[in-house]
């Protein structure tokens, strides 16, 4: 195996914001771009941008495999899993984390970082 048989997405000198190794999708964490949203826009913007990506890469959220969700404040877990439960609308839940963590930008409240099986 080569770096031919790796696909990269939206690519930076620093990292791809998706990556594709033998039929498995890999996201970067996505955060959001407007940083004046309280918790439910960032979310429902970063759920967006994932939707966006996944089908970029040929699949979906139906074929999530694992989530990792990094919160800035536990306080906002109960209305992130709303929001996650409503994204999912009954579909398969992916095996998932949630971790409390100091992002990077102080005006990030979230990033989440997903792992799907290409369609």
């Amino acid at each position: 195996m080569s770096n031919s048989d790796i696909q990269r997405i939206n690519t930076t000198a620093v990292m791809s914001a998706v990556t594709i190794f033998n039929g498995v999708v890999y996201l970067s964490g996505q955060v959001p771009k407007q940083t004046d949203q309280g918790i439910e826009g960032q979310t429902r913007e970063i759920l967006a941008t994932i939707d966006a990506l996944l089908a970029a890469a040929h699949t979906d959220k139906s074929r999530l495999l694992s989530a990792q969700l990094f919160l800035k404040h536990l306080d906002d877990f109960q209305q992130v899993n709303t929001i996650w439960t409503e994204w999912l609308d009954g579909l398969a839940t992916p095996a998932r984390a949630t971790i409390q963590a100091d992002l990077v930008n102080p005006d990030w409240l979230i990033e989440i970082a997903v792992i799907a099986a290409q369609a």
